[in-house]
């Protein structure tokens, strides 16, 4: 069962798209991430490495052909604070869903 909490690293609508991307997947290209998220390269580089720094996405340079690059995944932790984040956020909606139905 997941423990729903809010998380303000996630919650930023760019890291919450890009946490999302690397929850439905496993390792993603950069360029990949950069082209589905519409960021420039250092906009994304940034948001990696602000969830990197917290333990939330792994990051690794590949060799493809002559090219070295950049694939993320969600860690674990990165996974178990998306998940109850998106619990929290599902809360939330519920309970606003609720006193809309309710009678005045």
């Amino acid at each position: 069962m997941t423990t729903e909490r809010f998380d303000e690293l996630i919650h930023p609508s760019t890291r919450l798209s890009l946490v999302a991307t690397l929850a439905a997947a496993d390792w993603v290209d950069f360029t990949y991430l950069k082209e589905i998220l519409t960021l420039s390269d250092s906009a994304l580089s940034k948001q990696l490495s602000i969830l990197e720094q917290a333990g939330y996405v792994a990051t690794e340079r590949r060799l493809d052909g002559s090219r070295r690059k950049l694939h993320a995944v969600l860690t674990d932790a990165g996974r178990e604070a998306f998940e109850g984040h998106v619990a929290a956020l599902r809360s939330i909606v519920a309970g606003v869903t609720r006193l809309e139905a309710q009678p005045n």
